[in-house]
């Protein structure tokens, strides 16, 4: 029987089949699968920001930003036993939550969060299979280690899987 594994917000976790991962309260904020089908290894980033450029002490929660917390969670993956080359990206949220100025950096947050994950992924050679992003609502993100199948539920929308 599968255990239901919670993922915060700049947090990420990773696990083995039969188990599944869960994100809650995707805004703006993007949800990376990582996965690889042979070993059936995964892992959830809940990143929070685009990067850590911008962050001049080093002692930051590396799980908080696209650039770093997806190089260690591959690194994590690979560790356990994941092959080279065998893993692969699904992605959600990214969402404007909020009306904002025009030009604002802060009304620019989910679309920078998932451009900094997409080169972040493309950095590291993951092919992204399946993305839900943008648009202006909410997403809770499952996902299933046995299948690789993503799901994501949001509010009075239909449940999608990828």
């Amino acid at each position: 029987m599968s255990q239901l594994i919670v993922i915060g917000i700049s947090d990420y976790k990773f696990a083995k089949a039969p188990e599944v991962l869960v994100t809650y309260a995707l805004g703006s904020c993007v949800g990376v699968c990582l996965y690889d089908k042979i070993s059936k290894i995964g892992g959830l980033s809940h990143v929070m920001l685009p990067d850590s450029t911008n962050f001049s002490s080093k002692d930051f929660n590396r799980m908080k930003f696209a650039d770093t917390a997806l190089v260690d969670l591959v690194q994590e993956l690979k560790r356990a036993g994941s092959g080279n080359n065998r893993i692969v990206a699904k992605i959600a949220g990214g969402a404007q939550m909020f009306a904002v100025q025009q030009g604002s950096k802060m009304g620019a947050i989910g679309d920078r969060n998932i451009q900094c994950v997409k080169k972040a992924l493309s950095e590291l050679r993951i092919p992204i299979l399946a993305e839900d992003t943008g648009l202006n609502f909410g997403r809770t993100q499952y996902f299933d280690l046995e299948t690789g199948i993503m799901k994501i539920q949001s509010l009075n929308r239909q449940i999608n899987e990828y």
